[in-house]
């Protein structure tokens, strides 16, 4: 039974590289860059590695076995019924977010996406790899070859079937100050698809940039979306990084974000996780220089059935670097949360100055929360802390709410709403906490 089970985990594994490759073979053009190489790397990698189970310990609260029931299929590049006004956007209204950069299954569609727009500044670029201005392509080859050495299989095969990616470049010293909307659709179509989206970000020294990473899908049928996003935050230079997963209830979801900070720069992300039949987000940064901060704000809302994991690392390897990492959970129905935050602080991060919490609130007995942050300190001059709570909500606070005239359902919801505002009113745009909030609502 044992090697039957290992054996349909490599024939599913091998199955995706060989759809990737005849991706990659379907588009010509993605020889640039040296992808080509790239992605036989990636696949490589793939096909001698195994499909994680819960007795890996980084997966151990996730069971991804239901991927493996699934029949997934290559995704269709030209969805031309696609209307963004069918789309719910994260803002009150579609022209908060002027700019904005679609992307369907994994593919730039430009006929959807708004990025030509007057008056943009000189050298400044969103659009996909293939537009990228010619003087652009060195640095951001130089960004993609770290993906030379494979240490995980999903971001692995990812690349192996990189053929498109979102490009943000923001030249040095330019402060631009129009959010960026990077919307990635998952559309299934008739049959269970893989999506897999790229997404590069690199911040030249001493520039400022807020990106709203998106990701929703069309339809019901269950699909499969595993997401990769470099970002790059040079010298001095700031990004504030919305990253919202709104995914079907029939969708699976993996996404790796991986942070690589230059000295005094700041990198701000607020990771919002609320769709998916399972979700995993694994949130890496790496601190590369001095006086470098980081401010890490997670809000996960799981109801039904669903599972939602966060994984996440900050790793230091200079002195005078700063972290704050908030992390909160909503979990009700049989629900299930999983968060594992890392802090690495090695010998060479003197005078480090890191923070940690994770907070969740239970709505019902059978829901279940997972949490466990962790510190690693190997250098001796340091201030760090960490610290978790599990709640409920309080008899005594919704009974002061009824007191008040407002009934039980309002009150709950009155509470839940307390619980995830300080997570919400930390987000860059407003409309965005709104949605949220109305969303929760509509869970609840």
């Amino acid at each position: 039974m044992m090697n039957t089970q290992v054996a349909t985990r490599e024939m599913f594994l091998a199955g995706l590289v060989n759809q990737c490759e005849k991706l990659g073979a379907a588009h010509l053009k993605s020889s640039a860059y040296g992808l080509d190489h790239l992605r036989d790397i990636a696949a490589q990698y793939v096909l001698s590695s195994h499909f994680p189970t819960v007795k890996d310990e980084e997966w151990r609260f996730t069971d991804l076995s239901p991927l493996l029931q699934i029949p997934l299929n290559l995704p269709q590049s030209n969805l031309s019924k696609i209307k963004l006004s069918d789309i719910t956007m994260p803002v009150k209204d579609k022209a908060d977010l002027p700019l904005r950069l679609v992307f369907v299954n994994g593919f730039y569609a430009p006929d959807l996406s708004t990025v030509n727009l007057p008056n943009l500044p000189i050298d400044f670029y969103v659009g996909n790899i293939s537009n990228a201005p010619e003087k652009y392509q060195p640095r951001i080859s130089d960004v993609l070859n770290k993906h030379r050495q494979q240490t995980e299989v999903f971001t692995a095969l990812n690349i192996a079937s990189l053929v498109d990616s979102a490009v943000v470049f923001v030249p040095a010293n330019m402060s631009f100050d129009l959010p960026i909307h990077l919307l990635f659709l998952t559309a299934p179509g008739a049959s269970p698809t893989m999506c897999q989206p790229h997404c590069l970000v690199i911040a030249e020294a001493g520039s400022n940039v807020t990106l709203i990473e998106d990701y929703a899908t069309i339809g019901n049928v269950a699909a499969f979306t595993n997401a990769v996003t470099d970002v790059v935050v040079g010298e001095n230079a700031a990004v504030n990084h919305v990253r919202l997963q709104r995914e079907a209830g029939n969708v699976v979801h993996i996404g790796t974000s991986a942070i690589a900070q230059s000295r005094n720069s700041h990198y701000t992300c607020h990771a919002i996780s609320l769709g998916g039949k399972i979700s995993r987000h694994n949130l890496e940064v790496f601190q590369r220089g001095e006086a470098t901060e980081t401010t890490l704000n997670g809000l996960t809302v799981a109801f039904g059935e669903q599972l939602s994991d966060t994984h996440s690392l900050i790793s230091f390897n200079h002195p005078h670097g700063t972290s704050r990492q908030l992390h909160k959970c909503i979990v009700g129905n049989k629900a299930r949360a999983v968060f594992n935050g890392r802090v690495f602080v090695p010998k060479a991060a003197q005078l480090t100055d890191a923070g940690q919490l994770s907070r969740n609130l239970l709505l019902s007995p059978r829901a279940r929360v997972d949490t466990k942050p962790q510190l690693e300190i190997v250098a001796d001059n340091v201030k760090c802390s960490h610290g978790a709570t599990v709640s409920q909500l309080e008899d005594d606070e919704l009974f002061y709410l009824q007191s008040r005239g407002l009934d039980l359902e309002r009150s709950r919801y009155l509470l839940i709403d307390a619980f995830a505002a300080e997570i919400l009113d930390k987000l860059p745009i407003v409309g965005v906490a709104k949605m949220l909030s109305t969303c929760m609502a509509i869970q609840e």
